[in-house]
């Protein structure tokens, strides 16, 4: 019957409006798979911006990880001079990542030399000579100048020796090894590269002295068993080794007598009167003098010195030279000075006075003012405030790392094994 009724509807509707029934019929299904399809399609989208969005947090840490490592590749060093092949030397410095060591680095460097820096770094730090490193021009090598060492250089700087007192005086057999042995490698190097050597002595070869202020000529007045003896006779028999060599193999040294010397990557607790006073004075704890603080004592600014090594190596000036500031001071006039540019309301704290510890000391520079045209040019108030800023960075930066640096005191450790 229902069959019936649709075959007479099919038969009354004329062709043409049946075509178009047929065409509405298949639009209206397309229009139906199609929005399927776009529902499928974005269920699909979701689910691939929510994976790639996954892939991106897991990735990106990688991409500043490839930032950094791109960062260290291109690393931007302190402006260089450019030298000619015949004008740039290659020079070593023994002790390179020490105190001084570091800021004649960087002087070499920027005159546009080759340098190598060779440091066991029991007082060295890497830290001082990291900026660096990379450097086409620059060679750091871990190394102890007891052994021996064999590279071509042009000029050997041989700073490497602990150099305060709490230093020296912690292992006094290595001290004596590096100030002789250290030495006879040094010169031995020399003589077969045909290189010139300069000796980083000091005024500790005077001793206490008995003439005042001390000039070159002056042999000194030293205890040759005192706790700071292998230290002071280390320097002298290498003033003794080096002189030796020049006259018996005709090497060329320079021996400069370096004073007391401050500024910034100083040590903070090695035990100096600077370095001492300064941090003592930040953490307001009383300043520390030993004895009645009448001893005097005459402080250079590093700068000042490093100038005054360059122009000894690269004079024709082979017999010592006196480095320092002839401007002398009393340990107690000193603490105040810190005291004031600190800020600091310590007080002033009297200790017993150290053995050995010498009472005056000034040095007569006429000669470095002479040969060398060389003299101390910084003030002591401005390397002051140089070195206090310096100190108050590393205090910050070891406070961040839960690290206090606590003075050492001027006496020598008992009754402890040491490996020399």
């Amino acid at each position: 019957m229902l069959s019936k009724a649709a075959l007479r509807l099919v038969s009354a509707v004329s062709p043409r409006r049946m075509k178009l029934l047929l065409g509405l019929a298949l639009l209206a299904y397309a229009a139906s798979v199609w929005g399927n399809f776009v529902s499928m399609r974005s269920i699909q989208e979701n689910g691939e911006l929510k994976f790639e969005s996954k892939i991106e947090e897991i990735i990106e840490p990688l991409r500043e990880k490839i930032r950094d490592l791109e960062k260290s590749f291109t690393q931007k060093y302190p402006p260089v001079k450019f030298l000619s092949e015949k004008d740039r030397k290659r020079i070593l410095i023994t002790g390179g990542a020490g105190f001084v060591g570091s800021h004649l680095t960087d002087k070499l460097m920027m005159d546009g030399h080759e340098v190598t820096v060779v440091d066991n770094f029991f007082t060295g730090r890497k830290r001082n000579v990291e900026h660096w490193i990379g450097h086409e021009n620059f060679e750091l090598i871990n190394h102890d100048v007891v052994e021996p060492l064999y590279i071509e250089v042009d000029q050997i700087y041989h700073l490497a020796s602990p150099a305060s007192p709490p230093n020296y005086m912690y292992n006094p057999i290595k001290t004596l090894k590096t100030n002789t042995i250290g030495t006879l490698n040094m010169l031995g190097l020399a003589k077969r590269v045909g290189a010139r050597l300069l000796l980083a002595s000091t005024s500790e070869v005077y001793g206490d002295p008995e003439v005042h202020p001390q000039t070159e000529d002056y042999w000194g007045h030293v205890n040759p068993i005192g706790p700071r003896a292998c230290y002071d006779e280390g320097k002298r028999v290498a003033e003794t080794m080096c002189y030796a060599y020049m006259k018996q193999e005709g090497v060329e040294v320079r021996v400069a007598r370096i004073f007391n010397t401050f500024g910034p990557r100083m040590h903070m607790n090695d035990g100096r009167v600077v370095s001492n006073f300064i941090l003592q004075a930040l953490q307001g704890e009383p300043l520390t003098v030993y004895g009645s603080g009448t001893q005097t004592r005459a402080f250079q600014y590093v700068s000042d010195l490093v100038n005054g090594l360059v122009a000894l190596m690269n004079s024709n000036v082979s017999s010592p030279v006196n480095l320092g500031n002839p401007e002398e001071h009393t340990i107690l006039e000193f603490a105040q000075l810190i005291k004031s540019l600190v800020g600091s309301g310590s007080e002033i704290q009297y200790l017993s006075e150290a053995q050995d510890d010498p009472q005056k000391r000034k040095p007569d520079i006429k000669k470095a003012k002479l040969m060398l045209g060389w003299e101390p040019v910084v003030p002591l108030e401005e390397g002051l405030n140089k070195a206090i800023h310096y100190f108050r960075k590393e205090l910050e930066y070891q406070a961040n790392n839960q690290y206090i640096p606590k003075p050492k005191p001027a006496r020598i450790k008992k009754g402890r094994t040491r490996h020399n």
